[in-house]
This record gives structure tokens, sequence and C-alpha cells, in this order.
């Protein structure tokens, strides 16, 4: 192994000018590394981690003072904090990775550090009560920190695919493609957009057939409303006469009528962009790829969008998965299967009978059984479907329970880690799915960390012995520089304080869940997330946050005590103070927790879209060229630069990516000046046929060169 692993090719003529510390860093100690390590081979590597471990020790067992453990934990935070925005003024790729490496160590250290602080001093068994929660408490951080490194090693390289392009294979041998669109209850509209979008696909039409699959047999009216809307658009209708194992159980009941190659899977409101099979089926020439699954891309806000007001500056959890977690899975060859946006091998999925059917998360479980038999997997980063995230903070609950249920039934029934019947998973496979599976036990730890705090301030109850400055000089580096290295990889797709509130809005039914599904890994069934809700006036979601509305209380009136503390008991100070500061950041999280189920109502009967696209005006005499601001298919704002006196009504032609057109009529129903010579025009479209509807979908979701790539003008700030 040698550390050119983690170097990228680079273009010395465009590279920028670095430091002399830098190009030390960066160019000369890996050339150095990398020539002893070739005399050395690959089998010493390991001895020089043991090396590294053992120079570790002592900055982790050497006994301080208080006031050097402060100057000693001052030094640490303040090194993490030269190399964050050392790196950040970096824009060389091979720079970061090397910064990240670093820092990962340096976290390593420091939490390393802190465990034996803890082990040797701080541990409460003084009484049973006392006792009870030192241990309760000390199970929550070090599955705190088992989640933390398995995190470092999915993310320690992120790996980036290049297409493998179709042109450089005959037409006549591309595979043929099957186009899987499940639906159960929603709107027919919803299932029309996706089915439209995929017949638009680019890819000859005697190599891909659309199917829909209908398994809501409990709604008569809306199935023959389906089957008129496939008659009418020329794609195929499937049935089944039950709905066994819900969504996993549809899918294979289609393996046995349809007859192409590949399958690729769309929920029934992702709807596809044209390039998306020309994109993905050419990794299948490699005969060992059992699937391509690309990012899930959500053009809606959710509700911690919508109701906290962030106005997508905040990232959502999905693009923390979608844009550094897969990755980083995809080196190890350990990509998930998402359920949707991917192509699938038919042969391989029969091999291992189909989609896992016995959990709720079978697109995870079924990855997991062809990693087991030694086949690859392929995450292609370019976002090719647009969907809808859920609509209400209850919905967006319920999808979360089921993927907490999921995980946890997958790491009960298969347990990745050490299941010695999957002989074809790599190490790294293993890593990466316990880690995954894993994930979704944050419920408990969550809640203990926000009521060990008021144990001590209401009942005196004391699971850290001795809490005091000391232990915050441990804790504060073995924190803070978690977060230095995270932020090297996160920076654009998770920030630090939201992921604490999404966490602990969760951590009740996660917690419940994940007990039950490890208990009885078969209670529990598939939820479908109800899609094409609107939310039209405000509401307090009650139910939802039953149990995070409890802690608040608690820690409220663990806060309302502290100055009782501090008169009745001054040689207690420090301890309380040390408390008083824990319960107020988790006061700032769980409030923050509470206001997301605050449902603000839709502005808009549809989402808009900020899409750029060119469009033209028409009246009888005259017409202006403008470009869209956002859209969606009731209506568009729309930019010009000219003022014109124009009637009320107008029409209009806009232009796709790739030249689709859709001519729709219009009523203007306000202008805005934005400068003396542009002007925003606000259209509410009018007398749409469904033919208008059908290009306007084509146009907005379809005929897209590239959906956004979500590099933000705001980072985390850690």
């Amino acid at each position: 192994m040698s550390f050119s692993l983690f170097k990228q090719s680079r273009n010395r003529q465009n590279r920028p000018r670095r430091s002399p510390l830098i190009t030390l860093l960066v160019d000369r100690l890996p050339r150095f590394f990398d020539r002893v390590l070739a005399r050395l081979g690959s089998n010493h590597l390991s001895w020089l981690i043991l090396l590294l471990v053992l120079l570790s020790i002592p900055l982790i067992t050497t006994p301080l003072t208080v006031r050097q453990q402060g100057i000693v934990a001052i030094a640490l935070i303040l090194v993490g904090q030269v190399v964050v925005r050392t790196e950040a003024k970096q824009s060389d790729k091979t720079v970061s990775e090397y910064f990240h490496l670093f820092l990962v160590w340096l976290s390593l250290v420091t939490t390393m550090r802190y465990l034996y602080y803890r082990f040797a001093y701080t541990l409460n068994f003084d009484t049973w009560i006392n006792g009870f929660f030192c241990v309760l408490l000390l199970g929550a951080e070090l599955y705190a920190i088992l989640t933390l490194v398995l995190a470092y090693f999915q993310t320690l390289k992120i790996k980036d695919r290049e297409i493998v392009d179709l042109a450089n294979y005959p037409q006549d041998q591309w595979f043929k493609v099957d186009i899987y669109i499940p639906t159960y209850n929603e709107p027919v509209e919803i299932v029309r957009n996706t089915a439209v979008a995929a017949l638009a696909m680019d890819y000859p039409e005697d190599k891909k057939q659309v199917y829909v699959l209908d398994d809501g047999r409990k709604y008569p009216e809306r199935r023959k409303k389906l089957k008129q809307m496939c008659e009418e658009i020329g794609c195929k209708l499937l049935t089944r006469p039950n709905n066994d194992h819900a969504k996993a159980g549809n899918i294979n009941t289609a393996f046995k009528t349809t007859k192409g190659d590949l399958v690729l899977i769309l929920d029934c409101d992702h709807i596809p962009v044209r390039k998306l099979l020309m994109r993905t089926v050419g990794f299948f020439y490699n005969p060992n790829v059992s699937f391509v699954q690309t990012p899930h891309w959500f053009f809606n806000p959710d509700p911690f969008e919508r109701n906290l007001y962030t106005k997508g500056e905040i990232p959502v959890m999905n693009e923390l998965f979608y844009k550094v977690l897969q990755k980083g899975n995809d080196f190890w060859n350990a990509s998930f299967f998402c359920g949707s946006a991917a192509v699938i091998r038919k042969t391989h999925a029969l091999e291992i009978g189909g989609i896992a059917v016995e959990t709720v998360t079978e697109d995870c479980h079924t990855a997991f059984r062809l990693h087991s038999l030694g086949y690859e997997s392929v995450y292609y980063d370019q976002i090719m479907v647009a969907g809808l995230a859920p609509e209400t903070f209850a919905s967006y609950v319920g999808q979360q329970v089921r993927w907490a249920r999921g995980m946890a039934q997958i790491l009960r029934l298969e347990f990745p880690l050490l299941n010695w019947k999957a002989k074809h998973l790599t190490l790294g496979q293993r890593i990466c799915y316990f880690s995954a599976t894993s994930h979704f036990f944050y419920g408990f730890p969550r809640l203990i960390y926000a009521i060990t705090p008021t144990l001590f301030l209401l009942f005196g109850i004391n699971p850290i012995q001795g809490l005091g400055l000391e232990t915050l000089f441990y804790a504060l580096p073995h924190l803070l520089i978690s977060l230095n290295a995270n932020y090297i990889t996160y920076k654009e797709v998770r920030f630090s304080f939201w992921n604490e509130v999404f966490e602990f809005v969760m951590s009740f039914q996660t917690g419940y869940v994940t007990l039950m599904a490890v208990i009885n890994p078969k209670l529990g069934s598939f939820n479908v997330t109800d899609k094409g809700v609107s939310v039209s006036q405000r509401s307090f979601d009650w139910q939802s946050v039953q149990g995070l509305l409890v802690v608040t209380a608690i820690v409220i009136a663990a806060l309302l005590a502290v100055p009782f503390w501090l008169l009745l008991r001054p040689e207690d100070t420090e301890a309380v103070l040390v408390n008083a500061m824990w319960c107020v950041f988790n006061s700032v999280l769980l409030i923050a927790g509470l206001l997301v189920a605050f449902e603000q109502p839709q502005q808009r009967p549809k989402h808009r879209l900020l899409r750029r696209l060119p469009v033209t005006i028409h009246t009888p005499d005259q017409s202006w060229p403008g470009e869209t601001v956002n859209i969606s298919e009731s209506g568009v704002l729309i930019a010009l630069d000219s003022w014109p006196n124009l009637p009320d009504q107008v029409d209009l032609e806009i232009v796709g990516d790739y030249g689709r057109r859709a001519f729709v009529a219009g009523q203007i129903i306000r202008k805005t000046p934005i400068s003396d010579h542009q002007v925003h025009l606000a259209i509410n479209f009018i007398n749409l046929t469904q033919a208008q509807l059908d290009d306007l979908v084509l146009v907005i979701y379809s005929d897209v060169r590239e959906w956004y790539s979500q590099k933000r003008a705001t980072l985390d700030r850690p």
C-alpha cells in the first residue's frame, strides 16, 4: 500500500501557488513515504501504524495538573482550528485529504485521551443509583465514539466515478431495460409525470419498456384511472392479486413477467431526466456489476426547511448520505441500493431470490446480499431524478422510523461485521454495512445526553465523579477536533449544529423502533410515505413530539434549580455550572426541534423550481425574449430586460435544456420592477390541456442537462 492511494492526479500548470510549508506537507512528505514504503513492502504498513499508536500513548496517559491539562486542551483546539482554516484556503483536493487524515489521527488521539480519563478517574459507583446512570452515560458515549470511528472509516476516501460511454458499444449490443414505477395510493397525476418522463428518456425504443406496478387493489377507481393513463401515454400496467411484502413483493412479481436484462426502478414521484439510462447502463458491461445507484434529490422543501424558514441554506440529511457517505462507501465497493433512481441487473437479483422481503428497508438488504455473493456496485454521483420530500412533519417522522426499523432489522438478522455466511464480503464492506445498520440506534444515547445533567440539578444524582473544569479540558478537545475532522469532508453537506437537531427530533421514535427490531425483527410493516399532500394552514404536530416536550420541560426545570444550588451548595459551584451549560446547550437543540413541528403553509399549490430557461412571450403583434426565474406546472416567474406594455393574457414558449418546448397560455398577475430596465412577471398558466401539462413536465423535469450541484455559498462553521 502506498500513500499515493490518497493522491489525485494534478495539473501542475493550473495548480494555485502554495506556501513552502504546504509544499513540504503535500508533495515532499508523501513522496518520501512512498519511497520508504516501496522499500519496506506493504506488510510493514501495519508496523508503522502500530508505531504511530505507541507514540500517541504518552499524549493519552501522561498525568498532568488541571492547569497543565487546560494548556494542553487549548493547544489541541488551536491546532485543529489552524488546520481547518489553512485547509479552507486551499483549492487542491489532495491538500484537503491530507489535512483530513491528520485531523482524523488527532481526533482519535484526543478521543482515546478522553476515554482513558473517563475510565480512570470519573466512573462513579459509590451508590447503586449513581452507578446505574454512570453505566448508561458511558454506554451512550461509547456508542457515539464507535459511530465516529466508523464514519471516519467510511469517508477515508471519497470516490468519484467517470461515465462509461455507451457510444463505445454497438447499439444492437445494448442491454434491454425495463423501467418499473411501483405505486400504491399516490395521486395519478404524480405517477403520470414520472411515466411521461420515463417514456421520453433517450434510449432505443425497442430496448426499453415502461411498466407501472400498481399495488393499490384497495382503490379500484384509482386503478381505472391508472389503466386509462397507461393506455393513453403508451406504457404497461402490471397488477397482482395481493399486497404481500409491499414494494419488494410488487417488484418481485414484475420480475416474473418482464423480459429486460436490466431494470430501472423509480419511485412514482421520482421524475427522471432524459439522459439517465445513457449515463448508467454503460457500467453493466462489467459483468460483475449488480446495480448502479444515483442520488435522490427533492425539489420541494422538507419540513425542516419549510417550518424553520432556512430557505435551502441548511443542507438536509439526504445530502450527507448522497454527496459523501455513498461516495465513501463506493470506495470500499459497498454503496447501497436505495430503492429508486437505480438500475439493477435482473439475473443477479433473481440469484438472491429477488428483492429482499425480510425487512422494511428492502433496498439496503438486497445490496447486502448482492455484495455477499461477491458482486460489485456502482455509485454515480449525478442527480438524475427529481422527487418529492415528505411534505409534513408526521410523514417525515414515518419515513425515518421505517428506515430506523429496517436498518435495525438488518443488523439483527445479518450482523454484517461477523456474518461468516457472507464469505465474499471484504472487511471494508462489513464495516460500512455495520456503520449504516447501527447508525439509527442514536435515539437512546441522545436522550441520555439530554437527561444526564438534569439528574444532578434536580435529584443530586452524579453519574460523573469529579465533574468540573478538568473534565471539560478532556472533553472539549475530543468534541471540537472531531468536528474539525468531519468539517473537511462534511462542510457542504452537514452543518454541525443542525445535525444535533435532526437527531434530537427523532430520538424517541428511533430509540423505540430500533429496540423493538432487535427484540423481534419481524415486528413492523412497510409504511408508504404520503406524497402530494398540501399543507394549507399552520398547525402544531403534538403527537410527533410528545416525548420531546417532556424532555424540554425537564431540562427547563433543571435550569430553574441552578440558583438554589449556587446559594445552598456553593462548594459544588463548578459541577453546577458545567451541568447548567450542558442543559442550556440541550435546551437550544430541543427548542429548535420543537419548532420543526410547527407546520407552515405552502405558498403555492405546486412547488416552484429555480430553473433558468429561455422563454418567449408572444402577443398578436410582437414577441419578447426572457428567462424563467422559477417555474412549476401551474405558473412561472419571468425576468425581462425591458418593460413592455403587455396585455393581461399572453402566450408563452418555454424551452428546455435540450430544446424541448412547451406552448402555454398565461395570465399576468403581477409586475415587479427590478431595475430601470428589468422587470419580473408573475404568470399563472391558464386553460391547460393534458398534453400541455405533459410538455411542461418534460421541459421542467426531463429536459435537464444537470440538476443542482449543491455547491453551497454558505459552509459549516464548527
